[in-house]
C-alpha cells in the first residue's frame, strides 16, 4: 500500500521481507501449514510457541501477497494461488459455504466457527481478484459476504455475531466472560460491523448488486446507534444482544475501520450524514488516539479517553489497521474530489 501511494522504493524492500518471513520463518514444510507465533532471536528461529493453523492467519498471508502482487512484486502471485488452495483443502466447509476457524498444527480442525476469519478472508479474496483479475476470488468473497451478513446475521437479530457452533447455529455464551479478548470477544462488534460495511461497498464496486450498499449502511447505522459514546466521543469496543455496552473502552482500530466506512458510504451515497460521521471520528481520533511526539496510534483508550499505556498497535498487526483505513480514505477522496478533513 506504502509503495502505491508514496512511490518509495524502499516499501517494496520491507515487503520482500515480509514475505521471506513468511516463508522462511512461520512456514512448517513438514506438515504444510503457517505457524502462529515463534520465539525469534538474535535473527533466527529458536522455536515454534504456538503451531496452530488459524484461517484468519491465512487471510492475511493471502492479502499481503495480493497486495505485494499489485505492487509489482512479480513473486508474490503464486502465492495468492497457493494460499487460496491451502485454505480451501483444510477449511473450507462447503455445507456453510464459509470457513472453519482453527486446526491444530497437523490439521484436526476444532468446532469452534467465527465470522472473524471469513470477514478477513473476504478483504483478502477481494484483493486477490483486483490483483489477478480471477473471478473465482471475488465469486468466494461474494458468497462469504452474503451468508455472513445476511444469512448469519439474521440468526442474531440483524447484526453481525462473532461466535458459532459447528453447525453455524450462534454460540450466544462463547467467551461471556471476556468481552476484551483481543481475538474472540464475546458481544456484538461495532468495529467489525463497519469493517462489514466497508467490505461491502468494495464488494460492489466490483459486483454491483443491489443488496449491498443498504446492507453497508444498517450495519454502519447500527454500530453508530449502539456504540457511539455521546459524553466522551469514539466507539465503544462491544455491547450485548441487549444493547448495552459490554466493554466501554476505546479502540483504535473501532474508530479508523469505522471513518474508512463512513467515507465510503458518503461517497456512494451522497448523503452528508455519512461525511459528518466521517469528520467527526476523524477529529475524535485525532485528538485522543494519535501519539503526534512519536507517531502512530495508541492501542486502547479509557471510556473517557485515558490512555492506558504508550503501546501502539499489536505487534504482529503493526499498523494494520489504521493504515489500510487511511488508504481506503484517500482513494476515496480521490475519486470524490472531496478535501481532507481540517484538523
Amino acid at each position: 500500500m506504502a509503495y502505491r501511494h508514496f512511490g518509495d522504493p524502499r516499501h517494496l524492500d520491507y515487503a520482500r521481507h515480509g514475505l521471506r518471513f513468511l516463508r522462511d520463518a512461520h512456514w512448517d514444510d513438514a506438515l504444510q501449514g503457517y505457524d502462529w507465533e515463534l520465539d525469534w532471536r538474535d535473527g533466527g528461529k529458536r522455536a515454534t510457541l504456538d503451531g496452530t493453523r488459524h484461517c484468519y492467519g491465512l487471510a492475511f498471508v493471502l492479502l499481503a501477497a495480493a497486495h505485494a502482487t499489485m505492487a509489482g512484486i512479480d513473486e508474490a502471485r503464486p502465492l495468492i494461488a497457493a494460499t487460496y488452495e491451502l485454505a480451501e483443502h483444510r477449511f473450507w466447509d462447503a455445507a456453510a459455504g464459509l470457513y472453519a476457524d482453527d486446526a491444530t498444527p497437523n490439521w484436526i480442525v476444532s468446532s469452534y466457527r467465527g465470522q472473524n476469519a471469513n470477514m478477513h478472508m473476504t478483504e483478502a479474496l477481494l484483493a486477490a481478484y483486483e490483483a489477478t483479475g480471477h473471478l473465482t476470488y471475488l465469486d468466494r468473497a461474494e458468497k462469504l459476504a452474503s451468508h455472513i451478513t445476511q444469512r448469519q446475521a439474521a440468526l442474531s437479530g440483524g447484526l453481525v455475531w462473532e461466535h458459532y457452533h459447528a453447525d453455524w447455529s450462534v454460540d450466544w455464551d462463547y467467551n461471556k466472560e471476556d468481552s476484551s479478548n483481543i481475538f474472540r470477544p464475546w458481544g456484538f462488534q461495532p468495529g467489525h460491523q463497519t469493517e462489514w460495511a466497508k467490505l461491502l461497498l468494495i464488494l460492489e464496486r466490483h459486483r454491483p448488486l443491489d443488496w449491498l450498499a443498504p446492507r453497508a449502511a444498517e450495519l454502519f447505522d447500527a454500530a453508530l446507534t449502539h456504540a457511539w459514546d455521546a459524553d466522551h466521543g469514539g466507539l465503544c469496543y462491544g455491547f450485548g444482544p441487549d444493547f448495552t455496552i459490554c466493554d466501554h473502552n476505546k479502540y483504535f482500530w473501532v474508530q479508523a475501520e469505522t471513518f474508512a466506512a463512513a467515507a465510503m458510504l458518503g461517497a456512494r451515497t451522497g448523503s452528508e450524514r455519512f461525511w459528518d460521521w466521517y469528520d467527526e471520528i476523524w477529529r475524535y481520533s485525532w485528538a485522543h488516539f494519535v501519539d503526534h511526539r512519536y507517531g502512530a496510534w495508541y492501542r486502547i483508550l479509557t471510556c473517557d479517553n485515558r490512555k492506558y499505556s504508550d503501546e501502539k498497535s499489536p505487534a504482529g498487526k503493526t499498523d494494520y489497521h489504521t493504515m489500510g483505513a487511511c488508504y481506503d480514505v484517500l482513494a476515496t477522496l480521490a475519486r470524490t474530489q472531496r478535501s481532507e478533513p481540517t484538523q
